[in-house]
């Protein structure tokens, strides 16, 4: 079952990854109408990563300035799928 966490993290990298497929495809390209439209979509890729990063910051789910705090966040979701994992015998 997916939760708000689960769909902001995905979300998340989701989102992270079209800025980095839109930088190295603006690099890649020759004509200036299209660098022009991607560099308008990254300005938007950008844009929504900084949404729904601040919107986790906002609701507790990413630690962007304390690292403890995230690697801590981080184990607990880990022990969570590793119970999952078991509980459906998996492992």
């Amino acid at each position: 079952m997916l939760d708000d966490m689960a769909i902001a993290t995905d979300f998340l990298v989701t989102s992270k990854a079209a800025v980095r497929n839109l930088a190295v495809a603006i690099t890649e390209t020759a004509t200036p109408e299209v660098k022009k439209l991607l560099r308008r979509e990254l300005d938007i890729a950008i844009d929504t990563h900084d949404k729904i990063a601040q919107y986790m910051i906002k609701n507790d789910m990413y630690h962007a300035y304390n690292i403890e705090e995230q690697v801590e966040h981080d184990l607990k979701k880990a022990d969570v799928a590793l119970e999952l994992i078991k509980n459906k015998n998996f492992v």
